[in-house]
C-alpha cells in the first residue's frame, strides 16, 4: 500500500462509537473516550461472538462404547 493511499483511507475512516474521523493516536477511534467506552462495552459483554457449543456427553459416551479412549478436557 503506497503513502498515498494510506493517507486517504485514513482520512476517510470513521470511528465505529460516533462516526468521527478517525484521530491517527486512537486509530480505529476518534479520542480516548470512544476508545474506552469500547473497551467497557467488552468488559460488560455488550460484544459477543456466537459460538455453537457441542454436546461433549454425547461423544465420551460414544467413544467409551467404540473402546475408544474419553476425550480430555
Amino acid at each position: 500500500m503506497s503513502q498515498g493511499e494510506l493517507k486517504t483511507r485514513t482520512a476517510t475512516s470513521r470511528c465505529p462509537i460516533c462516526g468521527a474521523p478517525t484521530a491517527p493516536a486512537f486509530r480505529p477511534f476518534c479520542s480516548q473516550r470512544c476508545a474506552d467506552i469500547d473497551l467497557g462495552r467488552w468488559m460488560t459483554g455488550a460484544y459477543a461472538v456466537p459460538a455453537e457449543e457441542e454436546d461433549l456427553d454425547e461423544e465420551t459416551t460414544s467413544q467409551t462404547r467404540e473402546g475408544g479412549a474419553a476425550p480430555r478436557s
